[in-house]
């Protein structure tokens, strides 16, 4: 919609501060916005107070949340966002930040003047007297930005100035404003920050954002951000999980810079810098080389010096192997017989992330689980398509790689998880899913990375496994590139737990969420079929 501003407020729990959010953007001058309130999960009054204002201005303001009212995290609640969003621009609220009554129609004027703008962003006023402590007062302050104000910057050479590659301050997520189509072009937010590492959830989209457009900067003042004592930076420090966040964000990015095939030099050399105290010394040393950058910047000042050293390889003859030196897996089952597999752990995160794509015709494999757990009142129809004539779940005989039964053009969204590594031919399966969509219409997809594969019956028809690069050059054969997107989850102990038959409940959540770029334990996709071209286009 032509100008139309899509505000995205995502809360958890946030009633004593949500009222106030809402209030600063029903005060904008700017009239042409939407606003989307994601409750994710809250079990205190906030929801009841969102419902009020949606009451008051049903045809502006909408409540949303995740299927059963689940926590599902920040990004995953942005990306629900995203999908019901309907305006040409996408703004973020934090639900305990407050706008100025001018933000909206400032930004709005600055990306319309500069169309090569994916996203502006300011100098917000870090908001200490708000708590009316005497000891606050006179406290406010703005960060300096670090570049050249008032102008186009780079994306690349942003993301070098910035804080953590480098001691600019970093946006906050309450000032920023960005096209929608950029936004959905990196594939919205990175639903693996969750927990403790949504400290760095802004800092993963920003990196994406940055390293395909540029950026208006500007020095003017559009919001306040709230500086309190639980909030998500504060949290975070006190529980000592700090550091641990920057590691797994320098991880996630080195993984998504080799995806996307980013060889900028400079960009390289300042991530292996960021990344040394923690691949070449202990986490003490590293606490200490990071408070000497912090001095520089102030929002890391507040370093925990009580954070756990990082645990050293043991001298060779000194491992423990327990319960481990075994030749036999601890389970052949995956995990069944013990709980849950820890690939459903990625696979289910992964379609609670994009819920919003399952929706209208869905088809799905063998069983229309997922499509039940994850697409809601959004699915309109659901189809299990299955090679098996023995399935009376099946509504569809059919084998991918050779399906003229399948309608062309027909589904809005297929779910395709843990399957193509029993096809042979993976091409004439997925150019199927790609006829079979709707444009528009999103393939959600997972493939085994380090697996055991199948016994007994089923082990001859195991052909493959997969890694990013071979799944996203797989992929983009038949989607175009742009409309692709790989993403790998896993880690050595997660893989080997998996391998063992070790179920979820087993590890720890930060076990399971940690990445490690060298062992991509499960592989997911979200492909979308592009639109046809118009009437007289080449």
């Amino acid at each position: 919609m032509s100008n139309l501003v899509s505000v995205i407020v995502s809360f958890l729990n946030g009633e004593r501060f949500l009222a106030e959010a809402i209030e600063s953007v029903c005060a904008q001058t700017y009239e042409r916005w939407e606003l989307l309130l994601i409750d994710d999960g809250s079990t205190d009054n906030s929801a009841s107070i969102a419902r009020g204002y949606s009451a008051r201005l049903p045809d502006r303001i909408f409540c949303f949340q995740h299927p059963g009212n689940r926590h599902c995290g920040l990004p995953a609640s942005r990306n629900l966002g995203l999908n019901k969003a309907r305006g040409l621009y996408v703004a973020l609220l934090d639900a305990d930040d407050v706008w100025l009554s001018h933000k909206l129609e400032e930004q709005v004027a600055i990306l319309e003047a500069h169309p090569t703008a994916a996203l502006v962003f300011g100098r917000p006023t870090y908001w200490h007297s708000w708590s009316q402590d005497p000891a606050d007062q006179g406290q406010d302050d703005a960060p300096e930005l670090g570049v050249k104000p008032n102008s186009l910057i780079s994306g690349k050479e942003l993301l070098l100035a910035s804080y953590p590659l480098g001691e600019a301050a970093t946006p906050c997520p309450s000032d920023i404003l960005l096209r929608r189509m950029a936004l959905e072009a990196v594939q919205g937010f990175e639903d693996c920050f969750q927990g403790p590492l949504t400290l760095y959830e802004d800092q993963a989209f920003l990196a994406k954002i940055y390293l395909e457009n540029q950026v208006f900067v500007a020095d003017q003042c559009w919001d306040k951000y709230r500086i309190h004592p639980d909030s998500c930076v504060a949290t975070t420090k006190k529980s000592g999980h700090y550091h641990e966040v920057r590691k797994f964000y320098f991880n996630w990015l080195e993984n998504y810079l080799r995806v996307r095939r980013i060889e900028d030099q400079g960009i390289w050399r300042a991530l292996k810098r960021a990344q040394l105290p923690y691949r070449r010394t202990g986490l003490r040393r590293a606490i200490e080389a990071v408070k000497r950058q912090a001095g520089r910047f102030r929002r890391s000042s507040a370093v925990r010096e009580s954070a756990a050293e990082a645990s050293a390889s043991p001298p060779v003859n000194a491992i423990h192997f327990g319960d481990l030196r075994r030749m036999a897996p601890i389970s052949r089952k995956w995990g069944y017989d013990r709980g849950c597999p820890i690939d459903r752990y990625y696979i289910e995160n992964f379609l609670k992330s994009h819920a919003g794509d399952i929706r209208g015709r869905v088809l799905e494999i063998k069983d229309d689980t997922y499509t039940r757990q994850f697409g809601g009142d959004g699915v309109a129809r659901r189809d299990v398509a299955d090679i098996d004539e023995g399935n009376r779940v099946a509504t569809i005989i059919a084998d991918l790689t050779f399906a003229p039964n399948l309608p062309s053009d027909a589904f809005d969204c297929i779910i395709l998880t843990q399957t193509l590594q029993l096809i042979y031919d993976t091409r004439a399966a997925l150019r199927t899913c790609c006829r079979i969509l709707r444009p528009g219409g999103v393939l959600l997809a997972t493939f085994p990375g380090i697996s055991k594969r199948e016994s007994g019956e089923g082990a001859d028809s195991w052909y493959w496994a997969f890694t990013t690069h071979s799944a996203r050059r797989l992929l983009e054969e038949i989607f175009p590139a742009e409309k692709v997107g790989v993403q790998a989850h896993g880690n050595v102990l997660a893989a080997t737990s998996f391998l063992h038959g070790i179920a979820l409940e087993e590890l720890r959540q930060e076990e399971l969420d940690y990445f490690d770029p060298d062992y991509e334990m499960l592989i997911t996709v979200r492909a979308v079929k592009p639109d046809p071209p118009n009437e007289g286009e080449a």
